[in-house]
């Protein structure tokens, strides 16, 4: 579509102030607040030009106007500069991120809320998929007199620490010497890819520690052969009543009982994309009753590989050029913490 610079300005200072005042716009508005250097009838007149052309909506007579869902398309890929993230933004996210990078889990709910405070806006990340684990890493670890901890790290980030028993006999050789063996042979292998060669291989070569190698293997076993289901976590349900166009409650029941599917959140949070921020516009959602919302996602990894996808909901009228770059940031953020 080609716009010549001035309706350009016209429908950006249109799509800015409807989303800080979620009032239709009028033209005196424009020439007053946006210093144009046109006059409030040239305004008007760009203004009609931009609603023929499908971009604009009056919502009723004598209103002024609003942007329509494909003037927000064309605002988000042709207008919308990312505005950048502050240095004090991502000095909190990564902190509260480095304090829960102990279990995945915790991790990706705390992402949750963190974006919603961020944003203001419904926050929705799918977590990790646990159902074919693959062991990253084992660390065997002393704890008091005649315990040990087990730490079994998946190549989805999923962190598990076991405690067993163990001879009070058992020194710091005797540990480094089970977590390399352990290593060394089994890391990057699946339960149904452990060859009865290479069990037999690590039991020869630690024989004379056969009993403690017996018990933590099969702690290794268990954590691999548990199928964990996928998770959504939300955060920020109740900031779509904050604003302005769900005060309708038939129009929040709806989308409010949609919040509440699993199944459905797991459909329009998968990956359609390897990098980059997707923004969804109203009626380019899934579902009819999410017309009136936008949908920002970006995928986050683990060694190279997408394993999970955050999104953030809000209404058409949100602040893509702030949001978009806490999204893209988060999601950064998350992939550096998940790797340590």
């Amino acid at each position: 579509m080609n716009m010549d610079e001035r309706k350009q300005q016209v429908l950006q200072a249109i799509i800015l102030d409807y989303i800080a005042t979620a009032d239709p716009v009028g033209s005196r508005t424009i020439a007053r607040k946006y210093n144009l250097g046109v006059s409030p009838a040239t305004v008007r007149n760009e203004m009609a030009d931009l609603e023929e052309m499908g971009l604009l909506e009056q919502p009723h007579t004598s209103a002024g106007r609003i942007p329509s869902q494909l003037g927000y398309r064309y605002y988000v890929d042709c207008l919308m500069q990312k505005e950048p993230v502050k240095k004090e933004t991502k000095e909190i996210i990564r902190g509260i991120l480095i304090n829960r990078i102990k279990e995945t889990e915790n991790l990706i709910q705390i992402s949750s809320k963190l974006l919603s405070q961020l944003t203001n806006y419904t926050a929705l990340v799918l977590a990790p998929f646990f159902g074919k684990n693959v062991l990253r890493h084992i660390q065997f670890l002393p704890m008091e007199q005649g315990k040990a901890v087990i730490v079994i790290v998946l190549d989805n980030g999923h962190v598990e620490h076991r405690m067993m028993d163990v001879p009070e006999s058992l020194n710091a050789a005797d540990y480094a010497a089970i977590t390399g063996l352990l290593n060394e042979h089994l890391k990057g292998l699946s339960l149904e890819q452990w060859r009865p060669s290479v069990m037999k291989a690590i039991f020869r070569e630690l024989k004379y520690q056969k009993d403690v190698l017996q018990q933590v293997i099969e702690q290794i076993e268990d954590s691999l052969a548990v199928e964990q289901e996928q998770k959504v976590f939300l955060g920020g349900t109740l900031n779509i009543l904050n604003q302005p166009e769900f005060k309708q409650i038939e129009k929040v029941k709806t989308l409010f009982e949609l919040l509440e599917e699993e199944k459905f959140l797991k459909e329009v949070l998968n990956p359609e994309q390897e990098t980059g921020v997707l923004v969804k516009i109203g009626s380019e959602n899934l579902h009819e009753g999410m017309k009136d919302c936008s949908l920002i996602t970006a995928t986050y990894r683990l060694d190279g590989k997408v394993i999970g996808t955050i999104g953030l909901l809000g209404p058409t009228r949100m602040e893509y050029s702030r949001v978009t770059s806490i999204v893209e940031f988060l999601t950064y953020a998350l992939t550096e913490s998940l790797s340590k």
